[in-house]
Parts: structure tokens; C-alpha cells; sequence
């Protein structure tokens, strides 16, 4: 699976504005709404289960990084939204450090195998030193979408 396929290229957003974990969850959840890809109807649930996730534990895994994601019934397709911070977001990651780079996942409950490649297909991409180091740096949706593009085609070993 590539990130492509999934990764909602209105719902990148290179300057997230959300200053806390909350906003920035919010922001990005907008950014799908307004794109089409959830409806509006689902803003409230998916945003009580993104809250309930970090709480069960946080999506922050370290290095700047955060993955939020859920599933719901009512998603007619996987989606992905991304967000970079130029002043790192508070998520109470692994390593208590600052997250500057948010990809959040919204999946159809009915299918996990598909939701577990995605997050595969994510982790393997953002275990990559260069990756992060250039999506952090992106200041526009070109420059993400341009870097995402790169990594499908393997071009940041």
C-alpha cells in the first residue's frame, strides 16, 4: 500500500495552526470534513474516539511524530490527513518530546486489514530518518504531497 492511496491531498495541512493535542485533532478532522472524505454527521464521534484512544494510551510514538487514528462504521473509505507543526503540539509521546509531523487515519470499521497496512505503510515511512527530517522542514501541500510521492517510489531509503 502506498501513502498515496489513501492521504487526502486537500487534507494536508503544511502549518497547523492547533496549539494543543485537542486542537490539533480537531483541525485535522476538519480538514477531512471539508474535503468530503467524512461527512460532517461523524465529527462529533470520531473526534470522542480520537480523544478516547490518546487517552487509552498516546499516537505521539516518538521523534516528533504522531499517528492518531480510528475506526468507525459509518467511514465509507479510509482517509488520511496530514499536519505539520512549526511549534510542536503537546501530545504526551513516548519520549515526552513535542510532536511536529501528524498523520491521522479514519478507517471503515469493516475493514482492519486494510487500516493495519495503512498504519504499516505510515511506521515504516516515518522510521525513516529523511522522511521525518523533510516533512517537518515542508512548508507547502506541494512540498508534502511532493515527499510523499518520493517515499512510494522508495526514493528515501
Amino acid at each position: 500500500m502506498k501513502l498515496r492511496d489513501f492521504v487526502v491531498d486537500q487534507a494536508v495541512l503544511p502549518a497547523l495552526a492547533a496549539p494543543t493535542r485537542d486542537a490539533a485533532l480537531e483541525e485535522m478532522l476538519d480538514a477531512l470534513i471539508a474535503t468530503g472524505a467524512v461527512d460532517a454527521e461523524l465529527r462529533a464521534p470520531l473526534f470522542d474516539l480520537l480523544l478516547s484512544r490518546e487517552k487509552n494510551g498516546s499516537t505521539g510514538f516518538g521523534k516528533g511524530v504522531a499517528v492518531p487514528h480510528v475506526k468507525h462504521p459509518s467511514v465509507p473509505r479510509m482517509c488520511a490527513a496530514v499536519a505539520v507543526s512549526s511549534t510542536g503540539v503537546d501530545f504526551n509521546a513516548l519520549d515526552k518530546q513535542p510532536v511536529y509531523t501528524l498523520f491521522m487515519l479514519v478507517s471503515p470499521a469493516d475493514q482492519p486489514d486494510q487500516h493495519l497496512q495503512a498504519m504499516e505503510t505510515l511506521f515504516s515511512n516515518l522510521q525513516k530518518d529523511p522522511f521525518r527530517n523533510f516533512l517537518r522542514q515542508a512548508t507547502t501541500i506541494d512540498a508534502v504531497t511532493d515527499l510523499l510521492d518520493e517515499a512510494d517510489r522508495g526514493e528515501l531509503g
